[in-house]
C-alpha cells in the first residue's frame, strides 16, 4: 500500500493520518449519518474531518482474508472514506445515466445480493442487454471485470455502463457536466481531488472505492472450515488439550461455538466434500478465497444457439477461449440468481443439472466440463454447500445524496 501522503501547512510537512478497518463495516457504506437529502453544511462539516481523508489500511473478513494477497487497485487508487462515500452517492444516482433514470444499484442492487433478478440487464427506456447483470461485491479481488474481461480494472468498469446505450445511455462528457454542475457534488470533487474536479477518471475512482467495500462476511461454511483441524479429535485427545493447553482449547471451544451459531447442516457439509473432490470436480474452476478462479471457460451454454454469444474471444482475439465466460463466485450465490452469462437458469438445481449432465457439447467445451455421476441426494448437497457459503453483506443506504 502507498504511503500516506503528505501535504504541506504553514511551512511544515504534515503526514495525512491513516487508521485500519475490516470491510464490512458499515460506516463505510451507510452514508453520511442523518436523513433526507444531503445538505452544503452537512458536507462541509463531514469534509473538513482529517479522519475522512486518511488512507484506510484494510482488512478482508474471514473467508475472503485468505485471498488478502490477491486485492487489486488500492496502490493505485487509495481508499479513504470520503473517497467511498462519494462512490456511494454516484452508484445510487440515477442523474449519472441520460434521463436520469438508471443508476448502478438499478442492475447491481442491495435487495438482491448486489445483482439483479432479471435475466438480463434492463437499462434507460427499459432496453434489454444479453447478459445477466454479475454481481458488484468481492470485486477487490479481481482486476478484469465483465463475463469477458472487456474492462481491465474495477475503475473502467464503473464508468462502462455510463456510456453504454442500452445501459445509462449517456456520454462520460455529459455526465461529468451534470454531476460537476450539482453544488454538493462539485463541493466533494473538490475537496477530494483537489485541482481535478468532477472528471470521468475521478468519477470511476469514487464508484470503484464504494464498490471495494461492498464484500460478503463470514459464512456457515467459512466459520466450519476453522473447525475442520478438530474434527478428527477423540474425546481423550480433547481433555488432553484442556488439561495440557488451556489457551488452545479455549481457542477450539471458541471456534465450537462461533459453528453452533452459524451451523452447517448434514447436507451441506456432505456437499461441501463433494465440491472438494473428484466426484463433483467444482473445484477446477471454483477456487481461492472468493471460490472464483477469476478465469473464463465454455460450459456449452448458449452455444445450442444459431448465432452464439461468442464472449471472452470477442475480446482477446483467441479462438479457444469461444463462447467462454469469467467464473462467477459462489459466494451469496443463493441471492443472485438467474445463473449464467444469460440468466438462462433460474434455480441452483437447474445449475447441478447442467454440469452433471456435461453442458452442451461445441468444439469449444472447456476440458473439465465432463458429464457426472451423481445421485439425486448428492446433487441436493451439492446446493445445500454452496447456500452455506453465503455470509452478510454490508449495509448501504440508498439515500442521502446532495441536492
Amino acid at each position: 500500500m502507498r504511503r500516506a501522503a503528505r501535504h504541506r501547512h504553514a511551512g511544515r510537512a504534515t503526514k495525512t493520518p491513516t487508521n485500519k478497518v475490516l470491510l464490512g463495516d458499515p460506516s463505510l457504506t451507510a452514508g453520511i449519518p442523518g436523513d433526507g437529502d444531503l445538505t452544503a453544511e452537512q458536507l462541509k462539516a463531514w469534509l473538513a474531518d482529517p479522519a475522512n481523508h486518511a488512507v484506510l489500511q484494510i482488512e478482508l473478513p474471514l473467508g475472503l482474508n485468505a485471498g488478502a494477497g490477491q486485492i487489486k487497485g488500492i496502490a493505485e487508487n487509495p481508499l479513504t472514506r470520503a473517497k467511498i462515500e462519494l462512490g456511494r452517492q454516484l452508484y445510487f444516482d440515477p442523474r449519472l445515466s441520460k434521463d436520469g433514470t438508471i443508476s448502478c444499484a438499478s442492475c447491481h442492487s442491495p435487495d438482491h445480493g448486489f445483482a439483479a433478478n432479471t435475466q438480463f440487464g434492463v437499462g434507460v427506456a427499459g432496453k434489454k442487454g444479453g447478459r445477466n447483470s454479475p454481481v458488484a461485491f468481492n470485486r477487490i479481488l479481481s482486476d478484469v471485470q465483465f463475463w469477458d474481461g472487456r474492462a481491465k480494472s474495477l475503475e473502467e468498469q464503473a464508468i462502462g455502463p455510463i456510456a453504454n446505450p442500452i445501459e445509462m445511455s449517456n456520454t462520460h462528457d455529459l455526465c461529468c457536466k451534470t454531476v460537476g454542475g450539482i453544488p454538493g457534488y462539485k463541493q466533494q470533487f473538490d475537496k477530494i481531488f483537489p485541482g481535478e474536479g468532477a472528471t470521468i477518471d475521478n468519477i470511476a475512482k469514487a464508484i470503484a472505492s464504494f464498490e471495494r467495500c461492498l464484500v460478503t462476511g463470514p459464512s456457515p461454511y467459512d466459520y466450519n472450515e476453522r473447525l475442520r483441524g478438530y474434527k478428527d479429535s477423540t474425546p481423550d485427545e480433547l481433555a488432553d488439550l484442556k488439561q495440557n493447553n488451556p489457551a488452545d482449547y479455549a481457542d477450539y471451544e471458541k471456534l465450537l461455538a462461533e459453528v453452533t451459531a452459524h451451523p452447517m447442516s448434514d447436507s451441506a457439509k456432505r456437499g461441501r466434500e463433494l465440491f472438494f473432490g473428484q466426484k463433483a470436480g467444482c473445484t477446477a474452476c471454483h477456487v481461492g478465497a472468493n471460490l472464483t478462479d477469476e478465469k473464463y471457460h465454455n460450459l456449452g451454454v448458449g452455444m445450442d444457439k444459431p448465432k452464439p454469444d461468442l464472449g471472452r474471444s470477442e475480446i482477446s482475439k483467441n479462438e479457444t477461449e469461444t463462447g467462454a465466460y469469467k467464473t462467477p463466485t459462489i459466494r451469496n450465490i443463493d441471492q443472485t440468481g438467474p445463473y449464467m452469462h444469460d440468466g438462462s437458469m433460474q434455480t441452483l438445481e437447474e445449475v447441478v443439472n447442467w454440469y452433471a449432465k456435461g453442458g452442451h457439447p461445441n468444439p469449444h467445451l472447456d476440458k473439465d466440463v465432463r458429464k457426472l455421476d451423481l445421485t439425486d441426494q448428492d446433487k441436493a448437497d451439492l446446493v445445500a454447500f454452496m447456500k452455506s457459503c453465503s455470509g452478510p453483506l454490508p449495509k448501504v443506504n440508498p439515500g442521502r445524496l446532495p441536492k
